[in-house]
């Protein structure tokens, strides 16, 4: 591909990566990724807006080649992960005159993890300014979204805010500007649910802090660009300010069958009370799909049953996922068998602290599941129903 004209003197020159299956070894990425980067020329300056990962600095570098770019006096570094600011050695490497711009705090990170010299540096407060010539970009401090370093960079006389990991989303694609909006809607609520959700309270006010801009588009760092913006501003605002709805999350494991017969029953239960299910099998769950659900439920309720007098590991790492995530959940709830005794109720619930639930009556059962534990299930249900609606989740 060649570098992308975005507007006059402004080119997208970042790296689509269509093979990447994994990030952070840890976050699938079914659809791939991109890297995007952003070349500004001005009348007196040219900035660089991020970088690309390591592995795609050459993608970056042929493009600059190029537009037989011979200076680059900024690097504007909104973020100091390496997927962003990894090829920024080499940057300064090939533009010995450029300097890194970014917050007191990126400074001091990039330091240490790219081991750039101290005086490449310029820190920027929030609300500051550089001018380029006839075209100026302002830095808006952005902690949160998602490191505590993190900043956007505002283009006031073309209003592009490029906003890094924000308004992002994990999605290769040929297409510059969002064609397919259900596809990026769900790219983009995937991304949200994996890295944004921790952070949903500062993330609603930094939407505040971006709400007296003129936004005409939005250039993330992942994914294609934002040509009409409320789009995806109108999403992160359902995300994070929205009262959870009438939905349930169950992930599970089931070893044989009992829990499984459990989760069966349970899930047909709420449903004939009118409660929207979303169940996990978590030996071949995609956690992405697992948090995505998450941002949603007012409910989650965790199936295991017991090895070694403790929870599933499986699912130990799914309480483990959603305390980290810390979705607007306001109930929890555990059920499963065990075959002997054990403690599975206590050590997941010592799993999920940063969960402000309400921890509802647990059903757990010695062997498979008997009459008795239907009825216990049943019972169970009816209180989700219950609490559901005297909160107004639909």
């Amino acid at each position: 591909m060649e570098s992308r004209q975005i507007k006059r003197g402004i080119y997208s020159v970042g790296a689509v990566d269509w093979d990447r299956r994994l990030f952070d070894s840890l976050i699938p990425l079914p659809d791939g990724t991109s890297y995007n980067s952003y070349l500004i020329g001005a009348s007196q300056k040219t900035a660089l807006i991020d970088t690309v990962d390591p592995t795609m600095e050459h993608v970056l570098l042929q493009y600059l080649d190029e537009l037989d770019v011979s200076t680059i006096d900024y690097v504007i570094a909104n973020h100091a992960e390496q997927d962003h600011s990894g090829s920024i050695p080499g940057i300064i490497d090939r533009y010995p005159e450029a300097k890194v711009v970014c917050t007191p705090r990126c400074k001091g990170m990039l330091i240490d993890l790219l081991l750039i010299s101290e005086d490449r540096f310029i820190t920027v407060g929030d609300k500051e300014t550089i001018s380029l010539g006839d075209r100026t970009l302002e830095f808006i401090h952005a902690p949160w979204v998602h490191w505590p370093e993190t900043m956007l960079t505002y283009l006031q006389e073309e209003h592009i805010l490029f906003p890094c990991d924000f308004f992002g989303s994990h999605l290769a694609t040929t297409d510059l500007y969002v064609t397919d909006e259900g596809q990026v809607y769900e790219a983009a609520k995937r991304y949200y649910a994996e890295i944004m959700m921790p952070f949903r309270t500062v993330i609603q006010k930094n939407l505040e802090k971006i709400r007296g801009y003129k936004i005409d588009l939005i250039a993330p760092s992942h994914g294609p660009m934002y040509d009409k913006p409320q789009f995806i501003i109108d999403a992160y605002h359902s995300w994070v300010f929205c009262e959870p709805r009438n939905i349930v999350v169950l992930p599970y494991i089931s070893m044989h069958h009992s829990t499984r017969r459990m989760v069966a029953y349970l899930v047909g239960a709420l449903a004939r009370r009118g409660v929207t299910v979303k169940q996990f099998d978590l030996t071949v769950t995609d956690i992405g799909k697992l948090a995505m659900a998450l941002i949603d439920a007012a409910t989650v309720v965790l199936g295991t049953p017991t090895v070694l007098a403790g929870p599933h590991p499986n699912v130990a790492y799914a309480a483990v996922l959603a305390n980290a995530l810390r979705p607007n959940l306001k109930f929890a709830t555990i059920i499963g068998s065990y075959g002997w005794g054990g403690n599975a109720v206590e050590q997941l619930t010592a799993l999920i602290p940063n969960l402000k639930v309400e921890l509802l009556p647990t059903v757990l059962v010695r062997g498979f599941p008997r009459e008795a534990d239907f009825k216990a299930l049943d019972n169970l249900a009816e209180t989700i129903a219950s609490k559901h609606r005297e909160n107004g989740f639909v």
